[in-house]
């Protein structure tokens, strides 16, 4: 049954799979700052051991993304939620016993995974809950959790971390996600319960084609972000301030207020329109960390670097999701994520390459034109013809199953 046009977005159990994304990437987001430290540190590696280490969990989540997108279609979200929190919490746990690279790699592998599952799981359940034509204004409210995440859990890792303290950085990073994983089993389990042959085809496909552009468009822009999570922790120490925190805090605040104050903006003035917005803050604001080498370099340049990703997600997956039917959006969101994790692994190694021969700046210039190589695609994404596709008049609503 389609939903009321004044029917409520903000519901109980929207805001509970809010609740709990957030409790889980805070959770995951404690190692952020952390990791490189941990690398470069007790484990002795170099630049591109850094890019690697934070890039390769994108191999797991990237290889997962059809599965977890057929399994979040057929048996409902909340499998993929309660799994995928669960091998977060244990990737996480388990670094402290970790003392060799090859030993994080594989720990590295579970966290993807997890996060590939969980997040295909709690965005399809978030555009179940969601009126069509409020879709976009959902994911803003939705991606709020994800981005204040960003902001809370780098600053909990640095302080619990004091110098050399990693332990409790991995089993404090664990405990808060198995908090979320509890909040998790109150959740409803989504789905649209269709045969196999009474599904649309694309539906079947390993990889939806409603999820391909616009999920390349912010593969190329988060390439930048990989980036610049990656190596603002140690360009901190090149400029001579404290840590990473403050920026990584400040980047979160940023997103959480545009992502409020301009929820509405995709569903308004249209996704792509949001999208070259999103693009050209992302890629100016990259730019101008690398070309001014100083504490205002950095703050202003993470600002503008902050409002373009904040409007790039909701635009992007809202542009998505309005070409399926509700009964393969899972199939859709996780083609469209999954170019979050190739994005993770291809920037991780290709930008800590670039820094390892150019410095950390070299690093910052080359995720701005990687970013800005984004309009170029979304320039064929938005074209009339290629905006046609099942359930473009926009999808019907799912069916709840408990």
């Amino acid at each position: 049954m389609q939903r009321a046009a004044d029917e409520s977005l903000i519901t109980p159990q929207f805001a509970l799979v809010t609740v709990v994304a957030l409790a889980v990437f805070v959770g995951y987001s404690f190692t952020i700052p952390v990791l490189p430290r941990f690398i470069e540190g007790p484990l002795g590696g170099g630049s591109l051991a850094v890019g690697i280490g934070v890039g390769v969990l994108s191999v797991s989540a990237v290889l997962g993304r059809p599965f977890f997108g057929r399994v979040g279609d057929r048996s409902g979200r909340k499998v993929l939620i309660l799994a995928g929190a669960l091998a977060m919490a244990v990737g996480t746990g388990l670094l402290v016993v970790v003392d060799s690279y090859a030993g994080l790699i594989l720990l590295r592998l579970l966290v993807g995974a997890g996060e590939g599952a969980f997040f295909v799981g709690a965005a399809t359940l978030v555009n179940d809950l969601s009126p069509p034509h409020r879709r976009g204004e959902a994911h803003s409210y939705f991606s709020v959790a994800v981005y204040l995440s960003l902001g809370l859990g780098p600053l909990a890792g640095e302080l619990l971390l004091d110098i050399d303290h990693y332990d409790r950085v991995w089993i404090a990073g664990a405990v808060v996600t198995l908090l979320g994983l509890l909040l998790a089993t109150r959740l409803p389990a989504h789905v649209v319960p269709l045969d196999d042959e009474d599904r649309p085809v694309a539906s079947r496909r390993l990889v939806h084609p409603a999820g391909l552009g616009p999920g390349l468009v912010i593969g190329l822009g988060v390439m930048g972000y990989v980036g610049f999570s990656a190596f603002v922790p140690l360009y901190v120490d090149d400029l001579g301030l404290g840590g990473a925190g403050p920026v990584f805090a400040m980047y979160a605040v940023i997103v959480l207020a545009v992502r409020l104050l301009g929820a509405r903006l995709p569903d308004r003035l249209g996704p792509a329109l949001v999208g070259r917005v999103a693009i050209i803050c992302s890629a100016v604001g990259l730019a101008f960390v690398a070309a001014v080498p100083s504490r205002l370099g950095l703050y202003l340049g993470t600002a503008v670097l902050a409002v373009g990703m904040s409007l790039m997600y909701p635009a992007l997956i809202t542009l998505a999701t309005s070409r399926a039917d509700d009964s393969e959006q899972a199939s859709v969101i996780a083609t469209f994520t999954g170019f979050f994790d190739l994005a993770a692994g291809a920037g991780g190694a290709l930008l800590g390459g670039v820094a390892a021969a150019t410095g950390y700046r070299g690093a910052f210039a080359a995720g701005a034109a990687v970013a800005m190589s984004g309009l170029i695609v979304l320039a064929r994404v938005a074209e009339p013809s290629s905006t046609v596709g099942p359930g473009a008049d926009g999808p019907s609503t799912p069916r709840a199953r408990g």
